[in-house]
């Protein structure tokens, strides 16, 4: 299902002749300064969809990015939102559309404004919000995800358009959308509410990664998501350790040694009735994992199988949170209730409902010392493999291969991207591609996230041939 791909190099030199790789090449070199100006003044706004960060710098970033589609020469650019299921407003997507001539098709270019929050601020280098370069890299909240694909979809576009002039027929929608961060909660209203003006043949979601610096990478698998969390309480109320202690056991150990039975003693989720494969084609060897993910020395990996299908086709599960006395502010007494926040990730093929109950009966029959667990699911998103022998993945593993010059990786993505599946749903005969902008060291969500800069002028000029093909021979190509 995972493999390394690109066309042989006879199609190469014939769709090479008939797009203008050259022009396209120093349209985008000619404007990568000015494209890289609008990326930092991005990286400026800290626009965070999340509900305890202030929404009008979110407008900002929406406003912004708003502009920088205008300047594109897009006609009709407008910032809609839908209100979320409580009726509060979701965040604001810009949209812009620009109609197919006759015969031609449509593709829609989606990327998202909102990034996640900064974190510790003493973990950074640099001011998160501060674009700064070092080493060929640039840093920054959003600087690779996902501003950088923002930037990579108006600079591509706005070289085809100067390059094609007149015979740029190709039907173009821009998607930014203003609340992936916060887990798209208003994307299929928003899907609802505009599906014709959202409706498009080929659908580039830019907010994936490249297999390694130098190396592109077509995303041809992703896992699916659950997330939600569950409690366990073992008294009504706190009481002094020592007058108490030792008859029972406190909430956090007891939370504790029910999260040591969610993998097995080789680090395998030990979840019952879960899906899993181990026929991944493209591998990663455990010295470039170990490196990709900081991993100390001594550290042992974890799980089964190749570390391809750990990350791919094989269910993960993380404790991303915990709510138990911080130890600075510790009392001494037993604490009465602890939670857990789970992050699972789904192999390709995976029902989120029936993970989600496989889930729930695992901690509720395993409530240890009789303690009350409470279960409480939170998003579910279903996992995504594309068709790489569609007319539209072939066109751009030719674009990556071109811009790069070397052969590009099919591979699949450890990450989870739900709405992918509404827009199948919505929009059954799309042909859908992800790519990205990210290399394994681009920290995205962690402090000192950067953008690989000579990647990301690759990343450009990828989308500016796969535009002009596809304008060129359609779907057909």
């Amino acid at each position: 299902m995972t493999s390394a791909h690109a066309e042989n190099p006879q199609n190469k030199q014939q769709h090479s002749g008939d797009i203008p790789v050259e022009e396209l090449e120093k349209a985008v070199n000619e404007a990568f300064n000015s494209t890289m100006d609008s990326l930092k003044n991005l990286v400026s706004i800290p626009g965070i969809a999340w509900p305890s960060f202030d929404p009008n710098e979110l407008d900002r970033s929406a406003e912004a990015v708003s502009s920088l589609v205008q300047a594109a020469g897009m006609p009709d650019v407008r910032i809609l939102r839908c209100n979320k299921a409580d009726g509060t407003p979701g965040g604001p997507a810009v949209v812009a559309r620009r109609p197919a001539a006759d015969g031609k098709p449509t593709i829609l270019l989606y990327a998202h404004h909102d990034v996640q929050p900064p974190g510790n601020r003493d973990l950074w280098t640099s001011e998160p919000f501060v674009a700064e370069e070092r080493d060929g890299r640039l840093y920054g909240r959003g600087a690779a995800d996902d501003k950088a694909g923002i930037m990579a979809h108006l600079a591509a576009y706005s070289a085809v358009s100067e390059v094609l002039g007149e015979k740029f027929g190709l039907g173009v929608t821009f998607f930014f959308e203003g609340e992936e961060e916060a887990g798209s909660p208003t994307f299929r209203t928003f899907l609802e509410e505009h599906q014709e003006l959202l409706r498009s043949d080929v659908i580039v979601v830019a907010d994936s990664s490249n297999w390694k610096v130098g190396v592109p990478a077509l995303t041809t698998s992703l896992r699916g998501l659950v997330d939600g969390t569950f409690e366990v309480r073992v008294l009504d109320h706190a009481v002094h350790s020592g007058m108490f202690g030792g008859p029972v056991l406190d909430a956090p150990t007891l939370l504790s040694r029910l999260i040591a039975t969610l993998h097995d003693d080789d680090g395998n989720v030990a979840v019952a009735g879960l899906v899993g494969r181990d026929d991944v084609v493209v591998d990663l060897t455990e010295e470039d994992y170990r490196a990709d993910a900081s991993v100390l020395d001594g550290v042992r990996l974890a799980g089964s199988g190749t570390i391809g299908s750990r990350l791919w086709t094989k269910p993960a599960l993380s404790i991303i949170g915990m709510d138990v006395p911080a130890v600075d502010v510790a009392s001494n007494t037993l604490i009465p209730a602890a939670r857990a926040k789970f992050s699972m990730r789904l192999a390709p093929g995976q029902d989120p409902e029936a993970a989600m109950d496989a889930l729930k009966n695992h901690v509720e029959s395993r409530a240890p010392f009789g303690a009350k667990v409470t279960f409480t699911p939170g998003e579910r998103g279903n996992a995504f493999s594309t068709d790489t022998t569609s007319s539209a993945a072939r066109v751009a593993l030719w674009a990556l291969e071109q811009s790069w010059g070397v052969q590009p990786v099919e591979m699949g993505i450890g990450g989870s991207i739900p709405f992918i599946a509404d827009l199948l749903e919505m929009y059954p005969d799309v042909q859908i591609l992800v790519t990205g902008v990210e290399d394994p060291d681009s920290r995205a969500h962690s402090a000192n996230e950067s953008l690989h800069i000579g990647d990301f002028r690759h990343a450009v000029l990828a989308e500016a041939l796969m535009l002009a093909r596809l304008n060129a021979e359609g779907l057909g190509a």
